[in-house]
């Protein structure tokens, strides 16, 4: 195995050789040519079948042309939506909402450490010992999370979120089964008369999809500033949008722009509505002002496992960022979201929307909760079946904050 592994690298640095010493700039096609004759044409590949000599061919494209190297096939693959490496020999995508072992590897750490570099260098960012977290996003939109060795335990560690090119509408979700038609209309109508809604949910539970959903019924004469850590969002059919995006300090410590600094700059932009891709810290007091200083139909998403625990999260965050007292905090919250949307993933890996509440107000010292519709399980039957199912269905209470309804001429 060893000998493998190293005349593969030796065919490799050959091939690398080659590629270097010629003046002009090759195109993929010419590369791919160049490495199709240098195989065929080593002796050290004469004992290979025809297949393995074509596996050889496309893994040295890939490690010599592609950033990605050995991860690059899964990258171009349409249904894979996750990659993640942990060290050279554990590697992982998920694919269709399943995760799955792949019986690829990296040949070394460094190897590994290579791409990771790559990766950073496309977006001018360094990762190294000094530097050993990398959070970037690249020019097809996938998200990238790399952490060195330095500080991963097991060897270098890389995740990659991707993103679906073409953007997934309502009816996507409506043929999933993600929500009911009747909740659908009942979002459908608060976003169009300018209810504040949040989304929040568990990690890859769909918050980000979701969110796109609810923009598409956004009013196209409405200006709308989109304030991102890293761009995710696919909003598309309003003309009068403004698109802000985090940076990072450089390696110096400097020139770092963070959320907070954006939503406080989109206020001096006459914005209708602002949509913040997520909120994780103290940018919740920004986002929460905003809200309560007339931008009705702002939307903003959160990692929260009930909408409870959404609300409690929110606190926790709004206090690092200012010592304000807890009632005042809840009393702004309670009057800045209207409408919490919580989703969620099942056991079989669907996604779906657990629950729709109003924030019916502040009182007594606690936010008071009006659930609209939730996720109802259906118990199995006594035949011994399998998993539970379940559906979305109206709890029967009254939406009971309608003045944005009438207002807006949405109320029926």
């Amino acid at each position: 195995m060893y000998g493998e592994l190293c005349t593969i690298k030796e065919i490799t640095e050959g091939v690398r050789a080659v590629i270097n010493s010629r003046q002009e700039q090759l195109s993929d096609a010419e590369v791919l040519a160049l490495i199709e004759d240098y195989v065929l044409r080593d002796r050290r590949t004469e004992c290979c079948s025809f297949r393995a000599k074509g596996e050889l061919i496309t893994g040295i494209f890939n490690a010599t042309r592609k950033d990605l190297d050995i991860l690059q096939p899964y990258a171009d693959d349409m249904e894979v939506s996750e990659i993640m490496v942990n060290g050279t020999d554990n590697i992982f995508i998920e694919r269709r909402g399943k995760i799955e072992k792949l019986d690829i590897h990296f040949e070394t750490k460094e190897d590994l450490e290579e791409v990771i570099r790559r990766i950073a260098a496309k977006v001018h960012r360094e990762i190294n010992e000094l530097n050993p977290i990398l959070d970037a996003r690249l020019e097809d939109g996938s998200r990238v999370s790399a952490v060195y060795k330095n500080v991963a335990l097991n060897g270098p560690i890389l995740t990659i979120r991707k993103f679906p090119k073409s953007r997934i509408t309502m009816g996507d979700l409506l043929r999933m089964g993600t929500i009911t038609e009747e909740a659908a209309r009942f979002l459908e109508t608060l976003v169009r008369c300018g209810y504040n809604i949040f989304i929040s949910g568990g990690t890859s539970s769909g918050k980000t999809t979701f969110l796109n959903v609810l923009s598409e019924y956004i009013p196209k004469d409405e200006r709308v500033i989109v304030i991102e850590d890293a761009a995710e969002l696919q909003i598309a059919g309003i003309d009068n949008i403004v698109r802000l995006e985090c940076r990072n300090a450089n390696v110096q410590g400097k020139g770092e722009v963070s959320v907070r600094q954006l939503i406080k700059a989109s206020l001096r932009m006459r914005p209708n509505r602002i949509i913040v891709g997520e909120v994780r810290g103290g940018e919740v007091l920004d986002m929460i002002q905003a809200m309560n200083t007339g931008h009705d139909g702002s939307l903003s998403t959160g990692h929260g496992n009930s909408p409870e625990g959404m609300l409690s999260r929110l606190e926790t965050m709004y206090l690092q960022a200012a010592d304000f007292p807890v009632e005042a905090i809840r009393s702004q919250i309670a009057e800045a979201i209207d409408i919490i949307v919580h989703l969620g993933r099942l056991p079989d890996k669907s996604r779906k929307v657990l629950e729709i509440s109003e924030i019916e107000g502040y009182r007594d010292g606690k936010i008071w909760i009006n659930p609209i519709f939730k996720y109802t399980v259906n118990k199995p039957d006594s035949a011994g079946g399998t998993a539970a199912s379940g559906q979305l269905v109206p709890t029967g209470n009254p939406l009971k904050n309608t003045m944005k309804l009438i207002m807006n001429g949405g109320y029926q």
